[in-house]
Formats: C-alpha cells, structure tokens, sequence
C-alpha cells in the first residue's frame, strides 16, 4: 500500500509541476527582433500560440496564426516536444525556456539541422 501512495502522490507533484510551467508560459508576449505580439494559452491538452499582432507580413505570418505545441516538462523551467503550424503544415521539434525575465524558443527541423532561437518578453 505504501507503493502505491508514493506512486499516486509522485504522479500528483509531477502533473502539478507540469501545470506550473504550462502557466508560466502563457500570456502575452514579444517577439525579440520586435515584429510580433503573441497569445500563449492552453487549447486542450497542448498550449498554442496565437499571432496577436505583425508588423512584417512580409514572411508570411498573419493575425490569427497560430502554433499548436505538445510539450512537456524535459527540466526545471524547460518543455520540449513539438510544434504543429496548420498554415505551413509543417511539424517541428521545440523548446520552450522560462526564465525570470521572459521565454526562450527553439525550433528545429530536418532532425535539428535547422533551428532558430527567439526570445520574447511579456507585453505590458
């Protein structure tokens, strides 16, 4: 019984902590080279990130996009998974960092031999 108990209560602090890091993401945020505004929030069981607002449509992106990711928690602050763009139709891996004074994200595709780094912080 007491396996049992430490299993329960163990799967019980993990799901809490994955809430936390889940919740630390959202929000609103901006993107680093200063060009986008973006909604990170819960849809379902995955988080999605939302274009606010573009200044360069010149990329491609628009009002509305939006990224699907499948993350979990990989380490302290950390979620890894993936990240689904319905417009592109293109999957890729991805990391999301909080740190105290914004996110950090890693996109990779080709099996990591094209990533791109951005930083955002929160919008006020």
């Amino acid at each position: 019984m007491k396996g049992i108990t430490a299993f329960v209560a163990a799967t019980l602090v993990s799901a809490m902590a994955h809430a936390d890091v889940l919740t630390d993401a959202g929000g609103v945020w901006l993107r680093d080279d200063g060009n986008a505004r973006v909604k990170i929030a819960p849809c379902g069981e995955k988080l999605c990130a939302t274009n606010l607002w573009i200044r360069d449509t010149s990329k491609g992106e628009d009002v509305g996009d939006k990224l699907i990711m499948t993350l979990k928690p990989n380490s302290g602050s950390t979620l890894k998974g993936t990240a689904y763009d319905p417009k592109r139709k293109l999957t890729f891996s991805m990391t999301l960092r909080i740190a105290s004074k914004g996110l950090t994200t890693r996109g990779c595709i080709i099996g990591g031999v094209i990533c791109k780094n951005t930083s955002w912080t929160p919008a006020k």
